[in-house]
């Protein structure tokens, strides 16, 4: 055998002993829960380095919080799309009629109204948030803790992720289940000591401040308990208007 084959015989041989520990190390991920559903696109592997290494050092990291002085004074509101036609006639009706409906894998699925929300153990908080595309605003949030909500439903042992759903079709995301218990994960109805404004997600958004903004979704009217994100989509865990952005967005 000459030297090229010996190291072309070589160079293949750790190239197959590389692929082999990478599917191991990918199979110990997943069963360990280190790996994110869009794992597989490009940026898979950068993506899934950034979520374990999250996960596994930060499990229970608390997002940053602010003094009241800190609140920003004009808190910026991105755009939305056209309210519906239903959806205004919520607002006429002052969201007295808006259900949070709490589904999937639990005891006791529900129909919530704001004021069954708001008789639920409330939290508040000021904590920031952060745009993908360079603008933040400070604000204190209030309202009814996630795995408040999830615990009350009874939710089974099978339970993965959390997908919630605007009133807005092409917009929905999903969390796992470490950030829908984190203490700081809130189904938010109040802003700086008033309900939640419609341009800002009223009456109901989904406040995940320990992820970017487009995680905390505005308009929430459902929420479904999963063990996979299979069946949502594309499978990675996102809605198409927010194809491009990784699902696990650790600010």
């Amino acid at each position: 055998m000459n030297n090229i084959s010996r190291r072309a015989l070589l160079a293949g041989g750790a190239l197959a002993a590389g692929a082999a520990a990478g599917a191991a190390i990918a199979s110990v991920g997943r069963r360990l829960g280190l790996v994110p559903p869009d794992a597989g696109g490009i940026y898979g592997p950068g993506e899934t380095l950034s979520y374990a290494a999250h996960r596994l050092l930060g499990r229970n990291a608390l997002a940053l919080e602010f003094p009241r002085s800190m609140i920003s004074a004009r808190p910026f509101a991105n755009a939305i799309s056209p309210p519906t036609e239903l959806f205004e006639r919520h607002r006429a009706a002052n969201f007295v009629n808006w259900r949070l409906e709490v589904q999937g894998l639990v005891a006791q699925p529900a129909s919530l109204s704001l004021a069954e929300l708001r008789a639920m153990p409330v939290h508040s908080q000021i904590t920031e948030v952060t745009c993908e595309e360079g603008w933040s605003y400070i604000a204190e949030w209030t309202g009814t803790p996630l795995s408040g909500i999830l615990s009350t439903m009874g939710m089974r042992s099978a339970a993965r992720y959390v997908v919630y759903f605007s009133t807005d079709p092409e917009w929905w995301e999903s969390i796992d289940l470490d950030e829908a218990m984190h203490p700081q994960t809130l189904v938010t109805w109040g802003m700086n000591g008033a309900d939640l404004p419609v341009p800002f997600g009223g009456p109901l958004r989904m406040r995940v401040p320990r992820q970017l903004g487009y995680k905390s979704v505005k308009f929430v009217n459902r929420i479904v308990v999963t063990d996979s994100l299979e069946q949502f989509g594309s499978g990675t865990g996102q809605s198409v208007a927010n194809d491009g952005y990784a699902w696990y967005a650790g600010a």
